[in-house]
């Protein structure tokens, strides 16, 4: 009996000394961007360059950076497949636009080990992270468009489709001016 006894309260004493780890040890929540809104902000940034007359490759990735879309338009070039999916993995690693980082790089050469960071990593505009509030759940990048301006502003339009976070077009100059206090 008192074997018994004492298994109970040693049981429970290291019960109690365990529930404190346990509750530090809580799964994370993350929201995921579904497949349909994936492929409904990839048709739209697709439609959008066809409209402005360019003929480009459309991907979106998960917060992962892991493909969940791919469309590339009749004509596209075959660089646009790779160069869409590296600028959507880069947007949403780095969880902001790659056309600031291109422009960062550009008024800082001193950070061109940027682009050397993995060989997935572009730093070619044209790659905006899926952003919903403060959350970023994926990220998605457009390529072939004469410019990497016209990229971005076709990845936008696939933004603003799914109600996502814009982002502001950002010229290289009004960057420099804001990292110069003006």
């Amino acid at each position: 009996m008192w074997n018994k006894i004492c298994i109970v309260l040693l049981a429970g004493v290291m019960g109690a000394m365990a529930a404190p780890a346990w509750s530090d040890n809580k799964l994370v929540t993350q929201s995921v961007l579904p497949l349909a809104m994936a492929r409904e902000a990839a048709a739209e940034a697709l439609a959008q360059c066809r409209r402005d007359g360019y003929r480009v490759s459309v991907a979106v990735v998960d917060r992962s950076g892991v493909l969940r879309v791919l469309l590339r338009d009749d004509g596209a070039g075959v660089h646009t497949v790779d160069s869409s999916r590296r600028k959507a993995y880069t947007a949403a690693s780095m969880r902001e636009p790659t056309m600031k980082f291109a422009a960062l790089i550009a008024r800082l050469p001193q950070l061109q080990g940027l682009r050397d960071m993995n060989e997935s990593i572009l730093i070619l505009g044209g790659g905006l992270p899926v952003r919903f509030g403060d959350e970023v759940v994926g990220g998605i990048g457009v390529g072939g468009a004469p410019g990497a301006h016209l990229d971005e502003h076709c990845a936008r339009a696939g933004l603003l489709r799914i109600g996502a976070h814009p982002y502001e077009a950002q010229s290289a100059d009004s960057d420099a001016r804001e990292d110069a206090g003006e």
